[in-house]
């Protein structure tokens, strides 16, 4: 069992740093190189450490500090006086520092930052949507990474920004990014904003910015992960029960398919709507829904109309969801030439395991419940996509054998090895 790796300080790395330059007559970065491969060779993990010589302040004998807590603390002395366009100009700073290394975030995190941050939102939600915009900016940053630092208070004032703020695309794409980051690996977060009201403003952003395609990505990503169940800390989550609320209280999937219309012409939005949609259609009767608001109509048209591989793989993920044991689906799939466009899909991207794993999925799913579609789909050529995948990409084993079985192909089972050869048989 491999043991996990030894953690240090960052001011114990920067001591070390200290020491090579004072002892060691070394230059400030032959003395970071010099520590680094001392701690790596004890094991220690330096993946949380700033790997730079702390500077030196040129007004007199303090601590050498870093950049990211000397703006930190320029931060902190421009909200205690309560002025923002300094405000504005440290958190710009800080914003940089951080998105520099996530380092630089986990140490200004250890050195209270998210409190000084919330400080500065507050000012900011008091005087302009500018520095409102920035002190969401450097929390998004802040938190990437690091749910645990939001407490209640900042959740709540979290969802008041977004509402408040619904007409901003800038600010509701921020303030989106930050629920993201809030959730991610977080249950209790996650649980906490859906009380606190955020779904509904998550779907409103997609109907009311449907031309940003900002906003459109990071709702859907952040509508994702609501239905996450990630967190290793809580044996069962909401997710099931998020989902739902997604689609039957926030009418979920019609905002999704809508929006998947106006951005026909944007590869990257539409992997994100299309991955969206898989994630609900965890119900019979939602399936049927997206069916019932031409959702089938929209994706086998996705499916053929979109050469990029990620669009690919998301349509094809969505339309397996729906044709799992659901022969009508099926069919209406088939007529619209989804199995044509997903074989093509494998032949376009022979490389792209995702696509050729979704498109194998697919196919069994649509003959799984409905034989007489086999021998249509073989004679498009699947049966030697279908190897062509299983032999490329070790992820495809299964779903091959389980395609190939269920088109009534022979599937040749690989023989494990039994010790036959060599000196091993008894």
């Amino acid at each position: 069992m491999k043991m996990s790796a030894k953690r240090i300080t960052q001011e114990t790395f920067d001591a070390a740093v200290h020491e090579n330059i004072e002892e060691f007559e070394m230059g400030p970065e032959e003395a970071v190189k010099e520590a680094v491969e001392q701690f790596e060779s004890q094991g220690v993990d330096l993946s949380n450490i700033i790997k730079m010589a702390p500077k030196v302040s040129a007004d007199g004998p303090q601590e050498p500090t870093h950049d990211i807590l000397q703006a930190l603390d320029d931060l902190q002395e421009s909200v205690a006086r309560s002025h923002p366009q300094e405000v504005s100009a440290h958190l710009t700073r800080f914003l940089e520092q951080c998105k520099q290394h996530k380092a630089s975030r986990f140490l200004a995190a250890q050195k209270g930052a998210y409190p000084i941050l919330l400080a500065a939102w507050k000012l900011a939600v008091a005087s302009d949507q500018g520095l409102l915009l920035q002190a969401l900016n450097a929390l998004s940053a802040l938190t990437d990474g690091q749910p645990d630092l939001l407490d209640t208070q900042g959740l709540q004032l979290l969802v008041v920004t977004l509402a408040q703020n619904a007409d901003a695309a800038d600010l509701t794409c921020s303030g989106i990014r930050c629920v993201c980051h809030a959730s991610l690996k977080h249950e209790q977060n996650r649980q906490s904003l859906v009380k606190a009201g955020v779904l509904p403003l998550l779907t409103g952003a997609i109907t009311r910015h449907g031309h940003c395609a900002d906003v459109v990505r990071e709702a859907c990503w952040a509508l994702r992960v609501m239905t996450f169940d990630d967190d290793i800390r809580v044996p069962f989550g909401h997710a099931h029960d998020h989902a739902k609320m997604i689609v039957q209280e926030n009418g979920g999937l019609k905002v999704l398919i809508e929006a998947a219309k106006a951005f026909s012409d944007n590869p990257s939005v539409l992997s994100e709507l299309c991955s969206t949609l898989s994630r609900l259609a965890v119900r019979n009767e939602f399936c049927q829904e997206i069916v019932d608001l031409g959702g089938l109509g929209v994706l086998v048209a996705l499916l053929a109309n979109c050469s990029d591989h990620q669009v690919c793989e998301q349509s094809c993920a969505a339309l397996c969801v729906l044709a799992l044991r659901k022969p009508e689906n099926s069919r209406v799939i088939m007529e619209g030439g989804g199995a044509l466009v997903a074989l093509r899909a494998m032949k376009a991207h022979p490389a792209e395991a995702g696509v050729q794993k979704q498109a194998c999925m697919l196919i069994r799913n649509l003959v799984a419940r409905s034989q007489a579609f086999s021998q249509p789909i073989l004679d498009l050529g699947a049966e030697a996509l279908i190897l062509q995948a299983r032999a490329a990409h070790r992820d495809c084993e299964d779903v091959a054998k389980a395609a190939l079985r269920d088109l009534g192909c022979r599937v040749e089972l690989r023989e494990l090895w039994t010790g036959q050869k060599g000196n091993l048989a008894p």
